[in-house]
Formats: structure tokens, C-alpha cells, sequence
């Protein structure tokens, strides 16, 4: 430290990154309450803030945005074409991702198959690992396939001899694992604590401007299911990937909730098997096999998750309840939207579910949120109440109002095209959708049944 320098403490907020000379009982910014926690804040000579580690870029000169080319051959293909699918169309050099997900989901073996594609087309990458030796690393490489020279193992801790090792080789991709793991001396607090991931995130941040080297780290997520440290580690990286699934299941989804070069709306779709992780490139045809034929309580469905569309099995079961409050359980579905839906067919169509369980299901275990399988909903639970089996052949997709009016969706035409391709030759959509596709679908008037219905009673009654 230089003569006349000093460091004194500050604080910041681990949900969004506010900083204060005092520690607060309530951030003033986000109204989180004991988020505050101790940083040291360096300060130059005279005793102004240095403030948050800055980026060292170069030339500080600014540069016209007409001076400035950017191609799709800027990005890295992968090779994994549903990680590439998530992440916009490949990897950009320069970017900070976060890989985050629950212990054992697959977020290592993922990122070590990466790294072997990358290496099959000479690219250097460094891979860094915090929690495993070289060795345990390499006994999980043997599992996945034979890996080139251009891959480097790395076991360290220390940001300060990451920074040199990242610089010497100059690697094209780099992994961190885990960011928890990592540690600086300019930060106090033990590894994993909140002023360590902050300060080691924003050094890797720094490290990947300035270099123009894709960094991967990855995150572990509390029970809540966010990752471990400061909320506004999310706000620092580029893009922020979640790994979803149970760890006991064969299914794993890839999921972009923030992405600064593609969409973030995107997922990926692997099964878990024994040499690592092996792409679904029919998630449509891998969610719906297996359905149960000839069983009440079950309907398909179609909803779109970034630009695909994916059919689903809503599964329902209404019984006879034996417990004073009938129980209502809700998997992979928004549990309020299902009381809600159920509310609507008891005013609606005088089925009395309210006095009995219901439980609703989405086979497969991915998490739909959007409104456009309220139809599907709603003909699965009546399918279950009144015991009647719906067509296999059966699709419906529509959002349901407080009326029982059946309301329009986007993205009709690709969704319905799905359901032709894989077979269904009844789709059951809302009414005013209706005009939009009668064209394209025009030349298949004998082989599939497209129809309208403006409320849920005429959809019940086509299963009555």
C-alpha cells in the first residue's frame, strides 16, 4: 500500500449492490432487511474512493458505434447444439457466464463435454477447479471421451495465481469451478462468503473485458434456489444459465434467465446417462412418451419456450376428499393459476371440484408458466371429474379468462404445426386463432380437425 493510502470499511447489499459507509438494518434502495454486509473499500491518496474495481479496457479514447463491425463469426459454436441454443448461437469471446444448479445436476459434466468439443477443433481451454484434484477430474473425462492436448487442468483457489495462469496461456474459454471456492486478498471474509464472490467476480469480470476471453463460472444455488452470494452476481455476469431437473431423474433442462446476446427465453433439453449428458433434439417427442392411453385426466398441450415449441402431458386427478380441507397440489404448473382455473369451471360449468383433492401434473418435470395451457388445464381437470377419457389424438392450447372465455395466444401457427407433425389430429384452440391459420392448414383439411372455441363450456362439452 502507498504512503498516505488507507482502507476503510464500507458496506454493501447482498440482494442489489448498494453500497454505505454505516451498515443499514434496511437497504434504502431494494428495502431488503440485514442484507448489508462488510467490504473493505480501498482509497487513494487524499482519501477518496477508489469505489468498485473498475475494467482496464485500454484505451479510454471513446469510438464511433458506425467504426465498430460485429458478426456471428465473432461466436464460438460449441458443438453442443442445445448449450449453443441457449446461450444465442454460441459462445462470445470476452463474456462472463454463470452456470448455475443443485449439487449433482450435471453443471461439471456439462462443462468438461464442452470443453472436449472444443478441444476436437484444436481450441485452448483451462479449466480450473477449486473442489476436485487433477486426478478426480481426469477420472471424469475418461467417462465422457478421449480429450486433446489444447485442454489444461488447473486446481487452485487463489485469484491472484488464476489471473497469471489465465494470462500466460491465454486460453480461448476458461472455467471456474466454483466461484464459491475462490478467494483474493484484497476481500475479507472466508471463501464463499459475500465480499469473496463479489471481489472474485468482478477480477474474472476484468480479466475477461480485458483479454477478450470467455469465462464460465459456476455457481452453487441455496435452498431457494438461487445461487449462493450476492444477488447482484447476477447483475456482473453477461448471461446467467440455471441447470434444472432432479438430480434422480434421467431428464436435465437448460435454462437462460438473462442473456445479453440471445434470447432469454430460450432452454435446452438433456437426458443424464452414463458417458455424461446427451442432447433431446425432440423435447416435443421425449416429453409425451410413455402417456397413458385410455386414462381419464390427461390432455396435451403446446407452449412455447423462447422460439420452440413444446407439446406437453397435463395430467389431472380429482377424488373424493378425506380430509376436512381438500387438498390441492400443483407440479410443474403455477399453483395459484390452478385454484384459479378451478374456480372457473365450479362458477362456469357447476362442476363441484371444491369439495374434493385435485391434483395437477406436468409429465416430463418441465416448469410452464404461461397462459397459453389453461385450456389444457381445464379439459384435464373436468377429464378426471367426470371420469371420461380424452382422445389421444387431442390437443388443446388456449388461455382461459375469469369468465370462462377462452382467449387468444401467441405463436398459434408454429404451435399447431408441431401438433400436425407429431401426429394429433384433433386441435382444440381459441376461436379468434382461428382466421390466422385456416390458410396454411387448408391442404389438410381431411387429415386433421382444427377447432374454435370462444368459452370452456364448449370445449367441455366436445369430452362429455
Amino acid at each position: 500500500m502507498t504512503k498516505g493510502s488507507k482502507t476503510k470499511i464500507s458496506f454493501f447489499c447482498k440482494e442489489c449492490g448498494y453500497e454505505s459507509a454505516k451498515w443499514l438494518g434496511q437497504c434504502p434502495s431494494c428495502s431488503a432487511v440485514a442484507s448489508f454486509t462488510e467490504a473493505p473499500s480501498s482509497t487513494t491518496k487524499g482519501g477518496k474512493s477508489a469505489g468498485i474495481r473498475g475494467l482496464s479496457l485500454g484505451s479510454t479514447k471513446p469510438s464511433k458505434i458506425s467504426e465498430i463491425t460485429v458478426t456471428e463469426d465473432d461466436r464460438v459454436v460449441t458443438g453442443i447444439e442445445e448449450l449453443d441454443r441457449v446461450l444465442g448461437g454460441g459462445i462470445i469471446p470476452g463474456s462472463l457466464t454463470l452456470v448455475g444448479g443443485d449439487p449433482g445436476i450435471g453443471k461439471s459434466t456439462l462443462l468438461l463435454q464442452m470443453c472436449k468439443y472444443l478441444s476436437d477443433k484444436d481450441k485452448e481451454v483451462l479449466y480450473i477447479s477449486g473442489e476436485e484434484s487433477l486426478k478426480q477430474i481426469k477420472m471424469r473425462a475418461m467417462r465422457i471421451g478421449q480429450f486433446h492436448d489444447s485442454v489444461s487442468l488447473l486446481c487452485e483457489t487463489n485469484l491472484a495465481n488464476i489471473s497469471a495462469a489465465i494470462e500466460d496461456s491465454k486460453p480461448l474459454v476458461v472455467i471456474i469451478d466454483s466461484i464459491q471456492t475462490m478467494f483474493s486478498d484484497e476481500a475479507t471474509g472466508a471463501p464463499g462468503s459475500a465480499s469473496q464472490i463479489r471481489e472474485s467476480t468482478s477480477i474474472l469480470l476484468d480479466i475477461a473485458k480485458r483479454l477478450g476471453i470467455a469465462i464460465f463460472i459456476v455457481g452453487h444455488v441455496t435452498k431457494d434456489g438461487i445461487v449462493a452470494g450476492p444477488r447482484m452476481l447476477e447483475h456482473m455476469v453477461d448471461t446467467v444459465l440455471y441447470f434444472e431437473g432432479d438430480r434422480y431423474a434421467s431428464y436435465r433442462i437448460l435454462r437462460g434467465v438473462k442473456n445479453r446476446f440471445g434470447s432469454t427465453n430460450e432452454i435446452g433439453v438433456f437426458e443424464m446417462v452414463q458417458e455424461g449428458l446427451r442432447e433431446v433434439t425432440n423435447p416435443s417427442e421425449y416429453m409425451l412418451s410413455g402417456r397413458a392411453m385410455g386414462a381419464s385426466g390427461t390432455v396435451c398441450t403446446a407452449s412455447i419456450e423462447g422460439t420452440r415449441p413444446i407439446l406437453l402431458e397435463i395430467q389431472a386427478l380429482v377424488s373424493e376428499t378425506t380430509f376436512p380441507n381438500p387438498r390441492r397440489q400443483s407440479a410443474g404448473a403455477d399453483y395459484n393459476r390452478v385454484n384459479l382455473l378451478i374456480a372457473v369451471l365450479e362458477k362456469r360449468l357447476g362442476l363441484r371440484i371444491g369439495g374434493c383433492d385435485a391434483y395437477v401434473n406436468i409429465a416430463g418435470g418441465l416448469k410452464v408458466y404461461e397462459p397459453a395451457i389453461d385450456l389444457g388445464i381445464i379439459l384435464a381437470l373436468a377429464s378426471s371429474y367426470l371420469d371420461k377419457p380424452i382422445d389421444e389424438k387431442l390437443l388443446a392450447i388456449g388461455e382461459v379468462g375469469l369468465g370462462g372465455e377462452v382467449r387468444a395466444v401467441n405463436l398459434i401457427e408454429n404451435r399447431v404445426s408441431e401438433a400436425v407433425k407429431l401426429g394429433f389430429t384433433t386441435i382444440v384452440i381459441p376461436k379468434v386463432c382461428l382466421e390466422r391459420i385456416k390458410d396454411k392448414f387448408a391442404n389438410k383439411a381431411g387429415e386433421i380437425e382444427i377447432i374454435g372455441v370462444d368459452n370452456v363450456k364448449k370445449a367441455v362439452d366436445l369430452i362429455r
